[in-house]
């Protein structure tokens, strides 16, 4: 009796997650919806998604990339350095753009910022002034309607993300951001639902968040091979991510509160 219960509920978890799975195109298209204030959406959308490194977009942020690349919305990436930890940084920028491309955006739309006072190590502190400056002209530049990047614990815990978190919500609370363009940060999980896989989806679809990007089998393999890349990260604990990390199948984001416009900051 024991056993017939327990298949029972791995079925009707596997069957949830499955009717998850259908319901989330529809779910995407009302959250984008409601972040852009618009009837239609889809092509409407102008979105930048900004990193700290090359591997950061795939690792972290490759739901979100595919899902709104198969709703036609005009994807761009901003990376705030070219992971030169170990010398590597031209090879790595070649990695980033192919990783790009298998994720669908195009080399055109992809910024590279190569600036020595923001070096790829986790032990350096960004400037916040700089990364905002760097990241608002951005905004600017090229009318973004949206912005994701990460929170304040930057999924990983890596200080240049939390830097580059800490100049998007000062962007945020003195006004600097168009009134058009909503900023969105990825929600960081403890390491139990981080190590799950796509068995997290349910808790996710549960927990209230202000977007929430799901792909299935077909999109997981297509973020995977944008993983597999970046040649030089192919580490032995990262091929653990690739098949075990819920961010390779899940992104949820909250937004950053936006503070009044133009605050002049004494």
């Amino acid at each position: 009796m024991t056993i017939y219960l327990g298949v029972f509920i791995v079925l009707s978890f596997l069957i949830w997650i499955k009717c998850i799975y259908r319901r989330q195109r529809r779910a995407l298209l009302k959250s984008l919806k409601h972040l852009s204030s618009r009837e239609t959406v889809g092509s409407d959308i102008r979105a930048l998604v900004v990193t700290a490194h090359p591997d950061d977009e795939c690792m972290f942020f490759a739901p979100t990339i595919i899902r709104l690349v198969e709703l036609n919305a005009s994807v761009h990436l901003l990376c705030l350095s070219e992971g030169n930890y170990y010398n590597q940084g031209a090879q790595r920028k070649q990695e980033l753009l192919n990783s790009c491309a298998v994720l669908g955006i195009p080399v055109s739309r992809v910024t590279i910022v190569d600036h020595r006072k923001l070096p790829d190590d986790p032990k350096a502190e960004w400037s916040i002034s700089l990364v905002s400056s760097l990241i608002v002209k951005h905004i600017r530049a090229h009318s973004f309607n949206m912005v994701l990047t990460f929170d304040g614990r930057g999924v990983s815990g890596h200080a240049n993300h939390i830097a580059i978190h800490k100049a998007v919500s000062h962007l945020a609370s003195t006004g600097q951001v168009p009134d058009d363009c909503c900023l969105l940060s990825l929600v960081t999980v403890g390491l139990l639902r981080k190590y799950i896989s796509f068995l997290e989806l349910p808790l996710s679809w549960l927990l209230s968040s202000c977007l929430c990007c799901v792909i299935g089998s077909q999109g997981y393999r297509k973020a995977k091979a944008a993983m597999l890349c970046h040649r030089t990260q192919l580490l032995w604990f990262r091929h653990l991510y690739v098949a075990f990390s819920r961010y390779m199948f899940i992104n949820t984001f909250q937004m950053i509160p936006q503070g009044p416009k133009n605050l002049k900051i004494y």
